[in-house]
């Protein structure tokens, strides 16, 4: 009986290939990098520096002419009368002339959207430069 020997016939280990799996790797982390860098960007906000309360001037020794308030309803005092919003920039410029060391603040209700405060103050301050600031109360 011829029996051959058989011979045992071997297979070649499997090897893992790192190369590709490196690049699909590398591709989702660059995603990730990528998303993130742009919702973070997407969230802008204005710098602004709020006063603390022992910082700002001290109101008792300003006069009542200098005070701008804006109430609730969106009317503009000035002092105790009321005025129109396209006559402010006049009285302002006139009050500054008349008073060149007196400041003039803007005294705003809490209510009123915060859009609204800043584009008045932006409005006086065109006219009365750094003369003219917000004010502020301890409550």
């Amino acid at each position: 009986m011829g029996f051959k020997a058989r011979r045992r016939q071997t297979t070649p280990m499997p090897e893992i290939q790192l190369v590709p799996m490196m690049d699909v790797l590398m591709s989702i982390l660059a995603f990730f990098i990528v998303v993130s860098m742009t919702l973070t960007r997407q969230q802008s906000a204005v710098d602004v520096q709020l006063p603390g309360v022992s910082s700002g001037g001290n109101v008792a020794t300003t006069s009542p002419a200098s005070i701008v308030v804006l109430d609730a309803q969106g009317r503009i005092w000035l002092g105790d009368r009321q005025i129109a919003p396209d006559r402010l920039e006049a009285e302002i410029t006139a009050y500054l002339q008349a008073n060149p060391t007196e400041n003039i603040l803007l005294k705003a209700d809490r209510q009123l959207p915060y859009e609204r405060v800043i584009q008045l103050l932006g409005q006086m301050r065109a006219v009365g430069g750094d003369r003219v600031s917000l004010a502020i109360s301890p409550e």
